[in-house]
């Protein structure tokens, strides 16, 4: 969906039409909003089946913490996806769809999915399957999505030594075996890549840094904008003493040993990497597409049934409801949920009042305390006359 969306899930009793009927009221939801605060459009909410009053109590609570716990992992699996198409919006919006539809497009046609969660089932059932499938979701996006991170690391690490200075690359397709000594038990050859700046100094010094160097033994294998590679041949018994003044001298000794065919074995290593990483990459976006949608689907299926919840707390029984889907903006949502208070305030008989001037005055502290004890506060902590919650999804 677009960024500066905002909706509104309202439901309030159809007795606010004078012949009680659910279109008739739906009419009057949709005056109560009007077109200049956002629109308005039927959102079905199932009658499922109820249990006790405390059942139902804790279950308002179980729903709460779920909705927050759905957000979270929409969000999360929303940062895959921007990992994963490196930031471009164009190519993440395109992957961020419910049921193959544009979020706004599922939510406007909403109906309740009775093949994944079954209306005949109790409440506790429903939120347990959704309680889990969420869970399963951030799961195997974040399992995928690290995976694919690692094998890109890999593949990073490889490149950078095809593609770095002297002092960090790989060596095996510069150095010709001919210049080093494989097979000496006294000798030993060592690659030193000297910086730009101390070429100059490093023919008159190396000999005499350390014992047992070597004289004139200092070959240029090759160099770059940053460094020179040399190799120096010295005794084996004072290799470490060396290799430790060449630090000192701020020259980089460079670790390596030939292998044969290792300019060959090292380019299909890249190569292999290079397709593990490609075809993770694909699996990780259809996951996190496919994951994407379904980690919606389950919040707006937890916030019908939060509707439901608080519907049947709120108005009792016999159950006579509309809820409507109020597409507005973060601004306007303010002004939309005022307009629907005028309108209805008297849904919650004596915890609201108005002032001289007829505007709606909300309940005191103590009051507020009480509603929130009891279930009955918005999600910002604000009693309402009616059920209502506000939400985005990016």
């Amino acid at each position: 969906m677009s960024k500066g969306t905002k909706y509104l899930l309202v439901s309030l009793p159809t007795s606010i039409s004078p012949t009680n009927d659910h279109d008739e009221a739906l009419t009057a939801l949709r005056s109560g909003v009007t077109t200049d605060f956002g629109t308005v459009t039927p959102f079905p909410v199932p009658e499922f089946k109820i249990g006790t009053l405390d059942a139902l109590v804790q279950q308002a609570d179980e729903l709460a913490k779920l909705e927050s716990s759905c957000e979270a992992v929409v969000a999360k699996v929303g940062d895959s996806l921007k990992a994963i198409l490196e930031g471009d919006e164009s190519k993440i919006s395109q992957q961020k769809t419910v049921n193959d539809k544009p979020v706004d497009q599922y939510l406007r046609s909403f109906t309740w999915n009775k093949v994944k969660y079954r209306a005949d089932k109790p409440l506790s059932e429903l939120i347990d399957t959704l309680r889990k499938e969420v869970v399963s979701i951030d799961n195997d996006v974040k399992q995928k999505y690290n995976q694919y991170n690692q094998v890109k690391t890999n593949l990073t690490t490889l490149q950078r030594k095809q593609t770095g200075n002297l002092a960090s690359k790989s060596l095996t397709a510069i150095v010709p075996p001919s210049l080093l000594i494989r097979d000496s038990d006294y000798l030993e050859t060592h690659l030193i890549a000297v910086p730009s700046q101390l070429t100059s100094s490093f023919p008159k010094i190396y000999e005499t840094i350390a014992p047992w160097v070597v004289p004139r033994s200092a070959q240029r294998i090759d160099s770059d904008s940053e460094f020179t590679l040399y190799a120096v041949t010295t005794f084996k018994k004072y290799s470490q003493e060396f290799i430790h003044k060449c630090r000192e001298q701020k020259w980089i000794p460079r670790d390596f040993k030939y292998t044969e065919g290792g300019r060959e074995a090292e380019a299909k290593e890249v190569e292999k990497v290079a397709k593990e990483e490609k075809k993770l990459w694909g699996e990780a976006l259809r996951l996190g597409r496919t994951g994407w949608g379904e980690a919606v689907m389950a919040l707006v299926h937890v916030l019908a049934l939060r509707v439901f919840v608080e519907t049947v707390l709120r108005y009792g029984l016999p159950l006579a409801f509309v809820c409507g889907l109020v597409k507005t903006t973060p601004k306007l949502a303010k002004k939309a949920r005022n307009s629907l208070d005028q309108s209805y305030s008297y849904l919650a008989g004596n915890a609201f009042g108005r002032d001289k001037k007829g505007r709606i005055t909300k309940d005191d502290s103590s009051t507020s305390a009480d509603m929130q004890a009891a279930g009955h506060m918005g999600d910002g902590g604000d009693y309402s006359a009616y059920v209502c919650y506000d939400f985005e999804i990016n």
